[in-house]
């Protein structure tokens, strides 16, 4: 009877305790888990997204960059902080991917999804000499020299890529390079005949009129390449990209995920926040925790499709 009473005063204690914590909540600074390297992408959308939610909960938020594994190492260390809201973890697509692979411990069902922050589709690149000027002469060339055609790929495996080749029954040759920054100089150079990377990776080689885009991987245009069509238009059923969200421990109080949630709003539609991912060609696409965590279990099912095919 004893033991029984203990641990209902146990029980009881803790969910006081968790009541408390998320009335009070914030009341400490936050740290932001980006799981990728200072400068890149994800650390930029990161630190701007702290930057803007930080007045808006009234507490500091400090980024902490947690690398290794392709995003595998600072997601899982994320997923295994205590559960009180203080540790919000950046989460990316490799959160569908890795664990797939054998490569990450965690998967997506160890976080509470609070948002999506943004969505970049994949754009097709070829050097502005390249004999290519839209996706199916690529694809037709691709279907005449298997594996002839030479792709600068920015990861490995590249799902990109996959995506391209499961939809068209077509083998490109990989070449492995580390990220965009060796990809896009190698179609600049010739040594390789096409890559894919995100808009905003490209940018300023495609205005300059020095890389030509075939298609993005999207379901619609985007505004930061108007005139590009999507593949979809050109007959090739095929929309991919990366994308970057939020999470905590999933454990943590419903209360404290909606508190973030309403902040993480607010901050994403501010001007600061809204002008650094235009200039930055980074699409903002907002999806709530609900939206995001089906989001998340779609995409994957989509990578799990090419990876065990």
């Amino acid at each position: 009877m004893k033991k029984i009473i203990k641990s209902t005063l146990i029980v009881a204690a803790f969910a006081f305790m968790t009541g408390a914590t998320a009335a009070d909540y914030p009341s400490k600074t936050i740290r932001l888990v980006v799981p990728f390297s200072p400068g890149g992408g994800t650390d930029s959308v990161g630190r701007a997204i702290a930057n803007s939610t930080k007045d808006i909960l009234g507490e500091n938020i400090i980024v902490m960059n947690r690398t290794g594994g392709s995003g595998a190492v600072g997601m899982s260390f994320g997923a295994q902080q205590r559960p009180d809201g203080y540790t919000v973890t950046v989460v990316t697509r490799e959160i569908a991917s890795l664990p797939q692979m054998g490569l990450m411990q965690h998967d997506a069902d160890d976080f509470k999804l609070i948002r999506m922050v943004n969505l970049d589709p994949a754009v097709v690149l070829v050097s502005k000499d390249s004999p290519f000027n839209n996706i199916n002469e690529l694809v037709a060339e691709a279907k005449k020299r298997d594996g002839g055609v030479k792709f600068a790929s920015t990861a490995k495996p590249n799902f990109y890529l996959m995506a391209l080749e499961n939809s068209q029954n077509i083998k490109l040759n990989a070449i492995p390079y580390n990220g965009s920054a060796e990809a896009i100089p190698s179609v600049l150079g010739g040594h390789t005949a096409v890559t894919m990377v995100t808009p905003g990776e490209a940018l300023s080689q495609i205005k300059a009129g020095q890389l030509k885009a075939l298609g993005i991987m999207s379901e619609e245009r985007i505004a930061f390449l108007p005139n590009v069509p999507t593949l979809k238009e050109q007959g090739v059923d095929v929309s991919t990209g990366t994308w970057r969200g939020l999470g905590v421990p999933k454990n943590t109080p419903d209360a404290i995920v909606e508190t973030l949630g309403a902040a993480f709003d607010k901050a994403m539609a501010s001007p600061e926040f809204v002008k650094f991912m235009k200039n930055g060609a980074m699409t903002i696409h907002n999806l709530d925790a609900k939206a995001f965590t089906e989001f998340v279990a779609q995409d994957s099912k989509n990578l799990g499709a090419l990876i065990n095919q």
